[in-house]
């Protein structure tokens, strides 16, 4: 079977696990790189000895290129994905997908006329303690699911905020603490407690400078369920710990750092031991994390292109968190109880 493809638009800090992951997919070839910097691109174009382009539609006209990475600026997404997707190209997109539900809905409904697959990347699914809690939630080992909580306590220097234009704003960050780096966190809470329903929440900006979006964030949520949740986030911290998951039910407890299991007490498999894996952590450097879960994205989407079917994290999926997280926004701006209407897949 032929190797697909790989375009990569975007070569800032994250790229790298996208080309790792590329080069470690038996299924994937990395075949062009794109970046508004002719010396970035030019730089790994010739080491890779692929082709390298400063404007992105030049590189979805590559015959080459099956698929794109979108790993731009969040709110510059859309119309790179748009044009992939008018161009043929199927898409994984980090997380964000864009930063307002309806410039995603403008993603997905382009891909959807063009008959296109579209991924985002939240790693964190792929991860083997997250699958195992997931499977014990909706196995229903866990019961009635009653409280979630989810706590992305991270530190970012002041130097990280500086270090681009784009940070810390609402254009082209989408937001801070939430936004950027509590959405993984964002995701895998309402994935295992099921649609969020309604939420009250409450950011500020409380020690970062030049910077318009928060750095600190709490919500409490109201699952469809009927379970109740928490989130914390902050890039305010002196210093980062590990996010945490906590999922709790009436048969049991199941709690995740950093993607692994730390705590586990399930009504009949209460020795259940979920494996272990280096995934690194985001807590204070945000280039600490490894590939594992980007190399399990893009082999998903490999798989999926071949098999003709939906990658695991679609657009739909990735609606969820983005809703969730302007929706702590909007109530913390107005000042009243946010109503999600997260649509399904």
């Amino acid at each position: 079977m032929k190797k697909l493809g790989f375009g990569v638009i975007g070569l800032g800090a994250i790229s790298p696990l996208h080309i790792q992951g590329i080069d470690e997919c038996v299924g994937a070839r990395l075949a062009a790189v794109a970046d508004v910097s002719e010396q970035r691109a030019r730089e790994l174009g010739e080491k890779r000895s692929v082709s390298w382009y400063t404007d992105h539609k030049a590189l979805l006209a590559d015959s080459e290129v099956d698929v794109v990475c979108v790993l731009t600026p969040s709110g510059l997404r859309a119309p790179v994905c748009i044009d992939a997707a008018r161009a043929g190209k199927h898409i994984i997109a980090e997380k964000p997908l864009e930063v307002t539900v309806d410039k995603v809905d403008s993603i997905i409904e382009e891909c959807e006329k063009a008959d296109v697959k579209l991924a985002v990347i939240f790693q964190g699914r792929f991860l083997p303690g997250v699958m195992a809690a997931h499977d014990a939630v909706t196995s229903g080992r866990l019961g009635r699911l009653v409280l979630g909580g989810a706590y992305i306590k991270w530190h970012r220097s002041q130097e990280y905020y500086d270090s681009a234009d784009w940070r810390g704003t609402w254009e082209l960050d989408g937001g801070g603490a939430l936004m950027n780096q509590g959405i993984h966190y964002v995701d895998l809470l309402q994935w295992m407690m099921g649609p969020v329903e309604t939420l009250t929440g409450h950011v500020g900006t409380l020690v970062k400078e030049r910077i318009e979006v928060e750095d600190t964030a709490v919500a409490c949520l109201k699952f469809a369920g009927g379970g109740l949740g928490i989130i914390e986030a902050c890039t305010s911290a002196r210093a980062g710990t590990p996010a945490r998951l906590e999922l709790r039910g009436d048969k049991g407890t199941i709690i995740i750092e950093d993607g692994n299991v730390v705590f586990w007490d399930v009504e009949g498999d209460e020795d259940f031991a979920a494996q272990s894996v280096k995934t690194g952590s985001g807590s204070t450097d945000p280039m600490a994390i490894t590939a594992i879960g980007h190399k399990a994205q893009i082999r998903d989407m490999a798989d999926a292109i071949n098999q003709g079917r939906p990658p695991i994290v679609d657009g739909y999926e990735a609606r969820k968190s983005i809703e969730i997280v302007t929706g702590i926004y909007h109530s913390s701006k107005s000042g009243s109880p946010f109503v999600v209407t997260t649509h399904s897949s």
